[in-house]
């Protein structure tokens, strides 16, 4: 059917504008265009932008269609069970409380859980319902530390909708190669091409790849397009080296102490040093052994050191670095340095057949002990080694409260890093025993999760002990926080003694019992949920 319409004038250039601005401006001070000042002056302004309005929306020419996303990758794992997905979407909608002061009240964290409800999916290999994952990213987008795991859990399509929304775009930055898949092992010429001509991202991720499973590829493959890299490159690339460090990746480290970047020479001295039987770490040996004696004349032995004089080429060379930091010594840097890097083997031979637990006993004359001490909780740490470590740390009723060798709190956590995941957790749990709860924060921080059940049971005597102490929780808020996601939750029953509000003596802070009880009772219920979340993700395991 034919259709004819009237002409409609061409608005005047500008005439939105105006209308806009006489709006912002009222009418008693700018006079619409095309109308008259005085009482019908809105009314006048009103009809002329619903006129410019329905002219503008008419006037608009059809533009091309948008090409169409490519549709989202398939993700071929099982799909949650129903009552985990229902816990995924409540955890995902909790938000932090806006609640001020020191009261938390009895429900639990919700968004606290998330990353180990993430880790427990992850392990089982579930994939997420589709519907979940802008409320995932969103989350991921708030918390770095969520990151890893919810992009794990969340799979292709993460890289796939960070690609539409800019908002996630930290998803592609996050994901190696911004979610390209990489050559397959067998594929050599592609994985030369990539290397050659990938994004940054792509390589590392390549050269990651490769190295986890054949690290002599790897290797060989940086070797092709070392000297051509950018400094902070070949820094990057060499500490992929770290994965599955070994002996055959000496003669490469060695060139790279060569490097013309300090920071590159640093970090190949620092890999050679983790392996003992690389020629820099015995350099080091007879470096630090020429500093370190024991003097067989004093009624007790006892250590003598003299530290180094110069930092000389040589020493700069194997990566001691020469300046020190502000409030230190040269001298006492230096020794360090070398002290750290010599193979730990070296001192039973240099110190009279020694054990460590003996060496470590003896005492160190002119105050180099904290020194000398220091820089072995640094090699044990760097090498691996159990034995050194239990020496330096000692035993965790000792009355220094760590151990002779330990000088702080964070190299008594790295120490216990080397020892396996009992004999951790029985540590901490007698220093708990035998100091309390007030430095253990840190020491807590490195146990495995769930604690075992000594470590659990020493934290909850201890948080028993300070209620009863009277004690304000505030002050114990980090490990109750700590309990609430770390401790077994086959431990809620035994709790439920201390849910009760205690009586207060006169020494007690007041009201400290009713926090204690809220904070209790918050404890218990953040372990029933936890197994309830543990059941659910089991359910529909395989």
């Amino acid at each position: 059917m034919n259709r004819t319409s009237t002409p409609v004038d061409a608005p005047a250039p500008g005439v939105w504008e105006e209308l806009v601005t006489a709006a912002l401006l009222g009418t008693e001070r700018r006079t619409p265009p095309g109308g008259t000042a005085g009482r019908e002056a809105p009314v006048a302004l009103l009809d002329a932008a619903a006129l410019e309005t329905v002219r503008r929306r008419a006037g608009l020419r059809p533009a091309p269609a948008a090409e169409r996303p490519v549709p989202a990758p398939d993700d071929p794992r099982p799909p949650l069970p129903p009552a985990a997905a229902r816990r995924l979407a409540l955890l995902l909608a909790d938000r932090p409380g806006t609640a001020t002061g020191g009261r938390r009240g009895t429900a639990p964290d919700l968004m606290e859980l998330l990353p180990q409800w993430l880790a427990a999916a992850n392990a089982r290999g579930f994939a997420p319902p589709p519907q979940v994952l802008p409320a995932l990213l969103d989350a991921a987008r708030g918390r770095t530390d969520l990151r890893p795991a919810a992009l794990t859990f969340a799979g292709p399509r993460a890289t796939w909708l960070a690609r539409l929304n800019p908002d996630w775009r930290f998803a592609l930055r996050a994901t190696p190669g911004g979610g390209a898949a990489l050559p397959r092992p067998q594929d050599e010429e592609q994985t030369r091409r990539l290397w050659q001509e990938g994004l940054f991202a792509e390589r590392v991720a390549l050269l990651g790849a490769l190295r986890s499973r054949e690290p002599a590829a790897a290797r060989e493959l940086l070797s092709t397009t070392w000297s051509t890299e950018r400094a902070e490159d070949r820094l990057m690339f060499l500490d992929s080296l770290r994965t599955r460090l070994g002996p055959e990746d000496e003669p490469f480290l060695e060139q790279a102490l060569a490097d013309r970047s300090r920071n590159v020479r640093a970090t190949a001295a620092e890999l050679l040093s983790a392996l003992p039987d690389s020629a820099l770490a015995e350099r080091m040996a007879v470096r630090a052994c020429a500093c370190v004696a024991v003097d067989r004349t004093r009624e007790t032995p006892t250590i003598t050191v003299e530290a180094p004089h110069e930092c000389d080429a040589s020493m700069e060379r194997d990566g001691v670095v020469p300046k020190a930091p502000a409030g230190r010594g040269e001298r006492s840097w230096w020794f360090g340095q070398l002290v750290e890097a010599a193979p730990l083997r070296t001192w039973s031979a240099r110190l009279g057949g020694r054990t460590p637990r003996e060496i470590v006993a003896l005492p160190v004359a002119d105050d180099w002990q904290s020194e000398l001490h220091g820089a072995w909780c640094r090699a044990a740490v760097r090498q691996g080694d159990a034995e050194w470590a239990r020496a330096l740390l000692g035993a965790p009723s000792a009355p220094e409260a760590g151990g002779p060798g330990a000088v702080s709190l964070a190299e008594r956590a790295k120490l216990l890093g080397t020892l396996d995941a009992a004999e951790r957790a029985g540590w901490v749990a007698g220093f708990i025993a035998a100091h309390g709860l007030s430095e253990a924060f840190q020491l807590l921080g490195v146990c495995a999760v769930p604690w075992a059940e000594p470590l659990g049971r020493a934290v909850v005597d201890a948080l028993n002990i300070a209620r009863d102490a009277g004690s304000y929780p505030w002050s114990f808020s980090g490990v109750m926080g700590l309990a609430e996601r770390c401790l077994d939750p086959s431990e809620a029953s035994r709790l439920d003694g201390l849910l009760a509000v205690p009586d207060e003596h006169e020494d007690a802070s007041p009201g400290a019992g009713g926090y204690w009880a809220e904070a209790f009772q918050r404890l218990v219920t953040t372990l029933r949920l936890r197994a309830a979340m543990a059941q659910e993700l089991g359910a529909g395991a395989a």
